[in-house]
Order: C-alpha cells, then structure tokens, then sequence
C-alpha cells in the first residue's frame, strides 16, 4: 500500500490520541508508524489490561482496538469504558468476527469495524472522523453544562416556562395554563431568555433538546455503570 499523505484535519495545535490496543506486535507498530507519520499521538498497548492501567482521559482522543485479544476481548473493553462514563469513540479491527461481535460492538457506540486488511486511507479517514466527534462532544457538553448552571438563575415561575416553552407552547396556551395575563407571560419569556442569554426560541429548543439527549445518555449507561 501506498505512503499516504494525509494530514491531522482540524486543531493542528492539537490533532488528538489515538489509543491503540493490538496484541500483534507487527500489526500494532505498523499502525502507530502510520499514525504518526500524518502527526498523531500515539499510546500503544499490547492488551487491553495494560491499557485500562495506564489510560488517562485527553479529549479529543479515539480507541483503535482489535476485537479478538487474550484476557479481554476489544468489546469488552468498550463496556469496561462505557461502566467508567467514558463515551471515547472507538475503532474496532479484526480478522474475523461474527455478526453478533460487530452488531453488539456498534450498538455500544463504535463508529467504524475495519477488516483486515484495511488500507491507510481507511484507517485514518476513520481516526479523523472519530477524533472530528470527541471535539464535537466534548464542546456540546460544555455547553451543555454551562447553560444547566445559567437555569439555575431561573425563578420557579420562569422555569415552568421555560419547560412549557420547550413542548410548543404559545404565549395564549402559557397564558392559560399559568393562569396569568398575556402581559405577564410576555414579561416572563422576555426574562427568562435574557437571563439565559438567548436570542431566539429555536436556540431555546436547540438547548433543551440536548439536555434531553445527555439525560437519556445517563440513563442508557445506568445498567452497565452495574454490571
């Protein structure tokens, strides 16, 4: 295959981790020898075990794991992350996998399965896409949180707003489940999004929408935070 010239797109200040778990020797340097010729960062591990040992959380980073390795397979240490609340997004490589391990592996979050033998370009147009993600996530949680702490400036009232908003509601359907005056429904909203520091109802639902996303999010990882 050829040398590919490819670049680290996006903060080339700071083009990303990619964690490599691989137990074949051969294939694993090869890979980080592609990987940071185009400029990546690269920890490699040798299984899974060592890995969980050494891992600190970077952002933006990505998990480049073969499926099939002794001791703990790479959709295992995908559950180990996810129990951890680490939602990194992960590359899985192998030989040979059934069906269930691909399927289960892409329900749990993995964002590429590559075949072996897989290409250069494949390999880092996968790595750039995932570590494009981490970023993507990393800034919508920030976000996120800060604007959880702006509604905690809300009164009661302009919360309930706020929350009826979110659902449709108009200022007549506000006026009548509140049981106040138009005016004061009006004096209300106009509170409330200053306080938020919005400027239209569609930045209002853009941000309720992605509370609700990281709420489910906490939910859906529940269950394995016990297993």
């Amino acid at each position: 295959m050829p040398q590919s010239t490819n670049r680290p797109s996006g903060d080339t200040q700071n083009p990303g981790c990619v964690f490599l778990v691989e137990d074949d020797q051969e294939l694993r340097t090869s890979i980080c020898e592609v990987l940071r010729f185009v400029g990546y960062k690269v920890q490699a591990y040798a299984n899974p075990q060592e890995f969980l040992h050494d891992f600190t959380n970077v952002v933006p980073a990505v998990l480049v794991t073969d499926v099939r390795m002794p001791g703990m397979s790479g959709v295992d240490l995908q559950e180990k992350l996810l129990s951890h609340g680490r939602q990194m997004p992960i590359i899985f490589i192998s030989g040979e996998s059934t069906i269930s391990e691909a399927v289960k592996a892409m329900s749990n979050g993995a964002i590429e399965f590559l075949l072996k033998p897989f290409s250069r370009e494949n390999l880092l147009s996968a790595v750039s896409k995932a570590l494009a993600l981490d970023a993507q996530l990393m800034r919508d949680l920030i976000k996120q949180v800060e604007f959880e702490q702006k509604l905690k400036v809300l009164s009661p009232r302009e919360r309930e707003v706020f929350k009826l908003m979110t659902k449709g509601y108009g200022n007549a359907e506000l006026a009548n489940e509140l049981g106040v005056a138009l005016s004061t429904v009006k004096e209300y909203k106009s509170e409330m999004m200053y306080k938020l520091r919005l400027r239209s109802l569609s930045e209002l639902i853009a941000l309720s929408e992605s509370a609700e996303r990281r709420s489910a999010s906490k939910l859906d990882e529940s269950p394995r935070s016990k297993s």
